[in-house]
């Protein structure tokens, strides 16, 4: 079995299970992970554990680097009512990153914290063939002007429920139970995904880097939203 090194924390007896003690914490493998695992008696370097569940010490998200990038052609759309463009730091944030991935920007626009105009705007892109993504920055918190989940909505087909929980958990990594404030979300529609994502650079760096960057690569594993996009609009095209 596959054998790691354990910080020393231990619950001793947490198990009858006929070994010294069981341990739960977060190993120093180069893959971050978190364990349960059975301390082995007689370790003599640290705590040398096995996983309960053997198999494969690859990283279960991964990059298979024997497949093809497929570059995917995304807008980006900043909703504020105060932002200029050279003030668009979230929005830039993601351009660049995008960019960098070798994603193709193919378009860019920023809108007032109005529903209609938001909801608009994203209509606009799904009906447009170039377009294969629409992310979206700002008015996703609470305040009375933060309406862009709400016309994110408006134009859903799908909801990606998944995606505002997976987006809370990388940001409590980064400011804690702050992360409950945000209301980010995803979903399809016309055969586009759409991302409504808060207004901060910090927040847009996060998703990006921990989410869409990942997902948004046709090599990744053990899935990624790519390979699935040409039958988002299959139930259309049978009609």
């Amino acid at each position: 079995p596959v054998r790691h090194y354990w910080e020393n924390a231990v619950l001793p007896n947490f198990a009858d299970n006929g070994q010294q003690d069981v341990v739960l914490t977060l190993c120093r493998c180069s893959t971050p992970h978190i364990c349960y695992a059975i301390r082995w008696p007689n370790a003599k370097r640290g705590r040398i554990c096995k996983p309960f569940k053997r198999g494969s010490d690859k990283p279960v998200s991964r990059i298979d680097e024997s497949k093809e990038f497929i570059a995917t052609r995304i807008a980006v759309l900043t909703v504020s009512d105060t932002r200029q463009l050279d003030e668009d730091k979230s929005g830039q944030t993601l351009v660049d990153r995008l960019e960098r991935a070798g994603h193709t920007l193919v378009d860019r626009k920023i809108i007032a914290d109005e529903r209609d105009q938001i909801a608009d705007q994203l209509r606009t892109w799904i009906a447009n063939p170039d377009v294969d993504v629409v992310i979206s920055t700002g008015g996703t918190g609470l305040t009375g002007r933060d309406v862009t989940v709400e016309a994110h909505r408006d134009v859903y087909e799908k909801e990606i429920d998944a995606f505002g929980t997976v987006f809370t958990i990388v940001s409590m990594q980064k400011i804690g139970t702050s992360a409950i404030q945000s209301r980010a979300t995803a979903g399809v529609a016309g055969g586009t995904y759409l991302f409504a994502l808060p207004g901060s650079p910090g927040a847009c760096r996060d998703a990006w880097d921990e989410i869409l960057e990942k997902q948004l690569d046709f090599r990744h594993r053990p899935c990624n939203f790519v390979e699935i996009m040409p039958r988002l609009d299959e139930h259309l095209r049978r009609k």
